[in-house]
């Protein structure tokens, strides 16, 4: 870490299917937040959480209208940005690849394979082009801290694994998640992609809240993966997530220095433009205004 300057975290929280508020949450209020990239899946929840600014989306909209492959993500990251986030904690069902995942445990993911197609994935278009270091996806922080809470919680929480984001929204045949198993992945799910690779662009740690519901269609003793039965689990999850939230944003939300450790986001774009200045699109950067005005304007 270096200390030429304090952060005071402002703690995004994307809630996935069934996760639709913070719990405990002071002084809120649901705002329409205008982006450049188009509408958000919502309005965003603003408050307080033991003194932490928190900024909530739910991430396919109040009463989940809207699929994976429809979500506007390049939009919901930069209103995000807009709303002064720094850290984002995603919450994000998904089914299990391993014996050991079983339906009702937490896995805090720190890897992911990308399969979708076609979801714009980078801010930065033709015009302003910019390569951004995905090694680390995910802030070792973050997740260290969500595991951490989560054990106090007593849930059953694995640190680490891969997740496979498919695009949807049929699930798995039974081929494919055989191939993703064999490839030593986790956890199988929708969302996370091009999410994560935006939060990076936008300069926000990110921290994904993998919650198992099934085990896809590769378990011979367990029922394939159905609507019904991701519901029926995803009550039990949810009441965990919520606990964890609560539990987790006081501990991510103490003022601390700028992080670049593992996973860290916050000077990601520091070298990562590569249109020189005098080559770049204006109409480009005025879109970028809130994602990369650090390093463009600042």
């Amino acid at each position: 870490m270096v200390a030429d300057k304090t952060i005071e975290p402002v703690i995004g929280v994307i809630g996935g299917s069934g996760l639709y508020e913070i719990d405990g949450l002071e002084n809120r209020e649901w705002r329409r937040c205008e982006s450049p990239w188009g509408s958000p899946s919502d309005e965003l929840l603003f408050g307080t959480l033991e003194g932490v600014k928190c900024v909530f989306l739910p991430r396919h909209g109040r009463g989940h209208p809207i699929p994976p492959s429809r979500l506007n993500y390049r939009a919901n990251i930069d209103a995000l940005k807009r709303a002064g986030v720094t850290d984002i904690i995603s919450l994000s069902a998904v089914g299990s690849l391993k014996e050991e995942l079983a339906p009702g445990n937490f896995v805090l993911v720190d890897q992911f394979i990308d399969l979708t197609q076609g979801r714009p994935r980078t801010f930065f278009e033709e015009g302003c082009v910019a390569h951004v270091s995905m090694g680390e996806p995910v802030s070792a922080r973050m997740a260290s801290t969500l595991a951490d809470e989560a054990e106090k919680l007593g849930i059953t929480v694995a640190r680490g694994g891969s997740y496979v984001v498919i695009e949807g929204p049929q699930f798995s045949t039974r081929a494919e998640s055989e191939l993703y198993r064999s490839w030593g992945a986790s956890v199988i799910g929708m969302t996370n992609m091009p999410e994560a690779r935006l939060a990076r662009e936008a300069e926000m740690n990110y921290a994904t809240v993998a919650m198992v519901t099934d085990y896809d269609c590769w378990h011979e003793e367990h029922e394939n993966v159905t609507v019904e039965a991701v519901v029926r689990t995803m009550k039990s999850n949810s009441k965990h997530a919520r606990e964890l939230v609560r539990r987790a944003i006081p501990a991510l939300g103490k003022p601390r220095p700028i992080c670049t450790g593992p996973g860290a986001a916050e000077r990601a774009l520091d070298n990562a433009i590569i249109t020189p200045p005098e080559a770049r699109d204006f109409s480009v950067l005025a879109r970028l205004d809130a994602v990369a005005g650090r390093v463009l304007f600042g």
